[in-house]
């Protein structure tokens, strides 16, 4: 896998989403939580993950676009470390649950953090 974030890694379906939402399971590292669902694509993507913000903690669109953005740049950065050599197709959604407008090294830590906790539950399933 490459440090790229492409359009086919992009979670964009709604009823993928939805399916996401109703079946998936989750793992969390306050203040951020990921929900994924093993899955196949027809193309050949090992993962396709989508970032949300809550409009209920953060009002202003400016913020959450930024919280969104320092979510995908810390996925970008730490994926291929991660899933490298994974042969299972998941949906992931990565969620920012916390209040406080975070800093870049903070959301990279947490980062870091959930995806090794997914990679542990993941290996147990």
């Amino acid at each position: 896998m490459s440090t790229t974030y492409s359009h086919k890694e992009k979670l964009k379906s709604e009823k993928l989403i939805s399916q996401l939402f109703l079946e998936g399971k989750s793992v969390s590292a306050y203040p951020l939580r990921m929900v994924y669902l093993k899955t196949t694509f027809t193309d050949a993507v090992k993962i396709k993950a989508g970032v949300s913000v809550s409009k209920r903690n953060f009002k202003k669109a400016v913020d959450r676009n930024r919280i969104k953005r320092l979510l995908r740049e810390a996925y970008r950065l730490e994926k291929d470390s991660f899933f490298n050599n994974m042969t299972t197709q998941y949906a992931f959604m990565i969620l920012y649950i916390g209040k406080e407008k975070p800093t870049y090294t903070e959301v990279e830590i947490k980062m870091k953090q959930l995806l090794q906790k997914f990679i542990e539950k993941s290996t147990k399933e």
